[in-house]
């Protein structure tokens, strides 16, 4: 792994995992999910990881027309860089989640680096009283459910995104063999160099949020990606600072943000993503490092740039 010469912040904004009864501070309109963007690009996010949700109901969303209500306002009031996500939410086809991204050419989307387990029914343990019904629903269906990306998914992905529009990718990593499944598509130069590998800990079906499997993670795609990779970290619900914080220390980048945890500490729930941003930016700083401004993370991760956008 080259080392990062400053940290890269990214902020998962709303994501499809946390539903609306969870928390009052999660995202939903296009308005709150622009203005929360904005905030965390200026609390020191340099890049911004975007779902998008119906403005009614806060179910997760692939309607492109969704996105463009936010995209360019986020665009026009930062100079984050601006990922938009492949992965979309449960149930979704896979044209339906690449349709805004298709749309909108971003500089950065994500992609998930294999099929898995995406198991998100142990946060119906907690009894609450739902605002909605699809939120029981969606989380129980997780029992039963397969997020799909295959060979041929992953193939067509970079062909459309990667070729077609010039994105750059953040590629999730939930396992120790996505990485391997990362290390096909380099050997085929399907990927081109640097990756930005984002290494994911604690969903079940994925790696377990265990600081020996971040080590493990680290070392097995040090061994397959040498200097042509960026690492950063991202864990998911209370594992978030630790890891993040880790990963800092050993020269990666970090994502924090309402996606992945809703928390900013133990039993108190975080009221902006700019605060989770925040909390840690003064980590990082704490440990006598540099964040990364949009334009530095530009250039760490040879994207485009945000004038060869469609929004």
């Amino acid at each position: 792994m080259a080392a990062a010469k400053k940290v890269i912040i990214t902020c998962a904004v709303t994501g499809s995992i946390h539903t609306p009864t969870m928390s009052p501070y999660l995202p939903l309109t296009p308005d709150e999910i622009a203005t929360q963007a904005i905030e965390a690009a200026e609390a020191g996010a340099s890049i911004l990881h975007l779902h998008a949700r119906d403005p009614k109901t806060g179910k997760p969303t692939p309607d492109p027309a969704t996105f463009m209500e936010f995209l360019p306002r986020i665009k026009q009031s930062t100079d984050a860089v601006i990922n938009i996500t492949t992965g979309g939410g449960h149930g979704m086809s896979l044209q339906e989640r690449l349709a805004a991204a298709v749309l909108a050419r971003p500089e950065m989307t994500s992609l998930n680096m294999g099929s898995m387990n995406f198991g998100l029914f142990p946060m119906l343990d907690r009894p609450r009283e739902w605002k909605h019904d699809w939120e029981p629903q969606m989380l129980e269906n997780s029992r039963d459910f397969i997020f799909r990306n295959t060979f041929k998914d992953i193939e067509y992905i970079l062909k459309e995104l990667g070729e077609g529009a010039g994105v750059k990718f953040e590629y999730e990593c939930y396992d120790v063999g996505h990485l391997y499944n990362l290390a096909h598509f380099l050997d085929r130069k399907l990927v081109t160099p640097p990756l930005f590998v984002q290494t994911i800990f604690g969903i079940l079906g994925g790696i377990g949020a265990d600081p020996e499997n971040l080590m493990h993670m680290k070392r097995t795609a040090d061994k397959l990606f040498g200097d042509d990779y960026r690492w950063s970290v991202l864990a998911a619900g209370r594992h978030q600072l630790p890891f993040t914080t880790m990963a800092a220390v050993m020269g990666g980048n970090v994502r924090v943000g309402l996606e992945d945890s809703l928390y900013i500490g133990k039993g108190q729930l975080a009221k902006s993503n700019a605060e989770q941003v925040r909390r840690i930016r003064s980590i990082i700083e704490a440990l006598s490092l540099e964040v990364a401004t949009p334009e530095e993370a530009r250039a760490e991760l040879a994207l485009k740039g945000g004038d060869k956008v469609a929004f």
